[in-house]
């Protein structure tokens, strides 16, 4: 338990979720006089939580205000993404300002290898800010049990243990799906800030993605929600590597693109969908051609979970983004009419993700910062 008043904890969470807040603006928020204001922050510096900087220079009258910034000693928390071809692990301050990341790549080939490069990663970060880091957050490629039991079936990886692996004593540790996690990111720092209601669709190897309300992701009964590649959009005659039959996901991803191309499915379907998407990009006519089927899958898949959801605004990340740069008629023209009619006379922003590929590790990190308020 922390040592913050409630009105402490409420204007660093304030501080947090506006970078370069003023002293004005927060009392303002607050609802707090300049005196209350001042004081409250004098408390959070001098227990090293935030700061003051000076404005720029001015013409106006009166005394200038002064904004309010992570403190150079303060906590930090560590944000990690593990894909299927690489890792990343970042140092976030308050407010989500990156300080330090560290980056590898990996064949997939052995899942405890590549967490143990996380691992050591992460324990450079931390001895390059003794005693400043507070928690870890680790957005992964696959499915994540009891918190903490990833089964990745794309890379073969199965009941790896992250707690394990990666937690450190004494620190907040959480995991989650990596198109989840890209989810919260956008709903807190990227495109979808605002938004009542948040719909993202991540494709690389598969499709994944969440929906979001308030910035918080829709987890589900067993945290497994947002598996919308396993939803019957696709092909019955199709199986999916899940076992079903139809999935949405084998219209989208590597082997949707050699189908349509009359090729042989990839042994990397990631890396060949990116090749197809540079030659329909080019101008390549069988290119295109897969492309736009497969652009009109993802669109009329949207409006599809549009209708059912109510959301506001969809984003697009991985290859789905991807998909809207290249092809953006059919992907949003297949999202318009999958719309019921009531909907059609405004239709849900259509966005590629602004993050890219640091939404996952921004979401993470930002959902340590959400369980450590009580704990500064």
């Amino acid at each position: 338990m922390g040592t913050l008043t409630a009105r402490g904890e409420e204007l660093l969470r304030l501080a947090h979720e506006r970078p370069d807040l003023t002293r004005a603006e927060a009392a303002r928020t607050l609802g707090t006089g300049t005196g209350t204001t001042a004081d409250l922050v004098a408390r959070l510096t001098s227990a090293h939580l935030i700061d003051e900087r000076p404005a720029a220079p001015g013409g106006g009258r009166g005394r200038p205000t002064r904004h309010l910034v992570p403190h150079r000693a303060g906590p930090l928390v560590l944000g990690a993404v593990v894909s299927h071809e690489g890792w990343a692990v970042g140092a976030v301050a308050l407010g989500g300002a990156p300080v330090a990341t560290e980056r590898g790549t990996h064949d997939g080939g052995d899942g405890t290898a590549v967490l143990r490069a996380v691992r050591a990663a992460a324990g450079r970060l931390r001895r390059r800010a003794p005693g400043r880091v507070r928690g870890l957050g680790v957005a992964v490629p696959g499915l994540v049990h009891d918190g903490h039991l990833l089964d990745a079936p794309i890379l073969g990886w199965r009941g790896l243990d992250l707690r394990a692996a990666l937690a450190a004593e004494g620190e907040v540790f959480l995991a989650g799906n990596d198109a989840t996690l890209a989810a919260v990111g956008e709903a807190r720092r990227g495109a979808a800030t605002g938004a009542a209601v948040h719909l993202h669709l991540h494709v690389d190897a598969g499709l994944g993605g969440a929906v979001t309300t308030g910035g918080h992701p829709l987890e589900g009964a067993h945290g497994l929600a947002g598996e919308f590649g396993h939803v019957p959009f696709g092909d019955p005659a199709v199986r999916c590597p899940c076992g079903a039959h139809g999935c949405w996901g084998t219209t989208l991803d590597g082997t949707a693109f050699a189908r349509a191309l009359g090729e042989a499915p990839p042994g990397d379907p990631v890396s060949y969908a990116r090749r197809a998407l540079e030659r329909a990009a080019a101008g390549d006519e069988d290119a295109l051609h897969a492309a736009r089927a497969v652009g009109t899958s993802l669109g009329r898949g949207a409006g599809g979970l549009v209708n059912a959801l109510d959301a506001d605004l969809v984003t697009l990340g991985g290859l789905a983004a991807r998909l809207l740069a290249v092809v953006p008629d059919e992907v949003r023209g297949a999202c318009e009419d999958g719309l019921m009619r009531s909907r059609r006379s405004a239709p849900p922003a259509l966005v590629p993700a602004a993050l890219g590929d640091d939404g996952p590790l921004t979401g993470a990190a930002e959902l340590v910062w959400s369980q450590l308020w009580e704990r500064l």
